[in-house]
């Protein structure tokens, strides 16, 4: 945490040496205070969670963003084409995550995705029930969500 205040305050530093208050001036500075955070920690060799988390929720990002793309694709041509390739049904999918936070978001993540929607969750927190629209193969649908809830697991640890 107080790495990101480090940043935060390098950021403001920025915006007060540039005269650029606004914010992609804000974003630049911000920028600038994580490399410059990046070079101490690699310097004195110390670790930081806050320096490796950056990346791995850019890659996150980009990945959900794909994942959200590739779902309102299927679900836009399944709406405006006549045939109806649709194989509903509702699954149940073990979860590896142990958090309420990383069970909430993930559960959140699979309903913003076009075409699935979480249920429930068991009493034992480990089965979310979601529904989706395309269950062409199930394995596929189960490893996809799996992949995903990893993702999230990596990303709160």
């Amino acid at each position: 945490m107080i790495w990101f205040v480090w940043n935060i305050m390098l950021a403001l530093v920025w915006l007060t040496l540039t005269g650029n208050f606004s914010a992609p001036g804000m974003l630049a500075g911000f920028i600038f205070g994580y490399m410059v955070l990046w070079l101490v920690a690699a310097g004195t060799g110390r670790r930081m969670g806050y320096i490796q988390k950056i990346p791995q929720i850019i890659s996150f990002t980009c990945y959900y963003i794909w994942e959200l793309l590739k779902s309102n694709m299927r679900v836009a041509y399944e709406v405006l084409t006549p045939t109806h390739s649709m194989k509903p049904g509702v699954i149940g999918l073990p979860l590896d995550a142990q958090s309420d936070a990383a069970i909430t978001i993930f559960a959140n993540l699979v309903t913003f995705t076009p075409g699935t929607l979480s249920l429930d969750v068991s009493n034992d927190r480990r089965m979310l029930f979601i529904h989706a629209m395309y269950i062409d193969d199930e394995e596929q649908l189960v490893a996809d969500l799996k992949h995903m809830e990893r993702r999230v697991i990596k990303l709160l640890s």
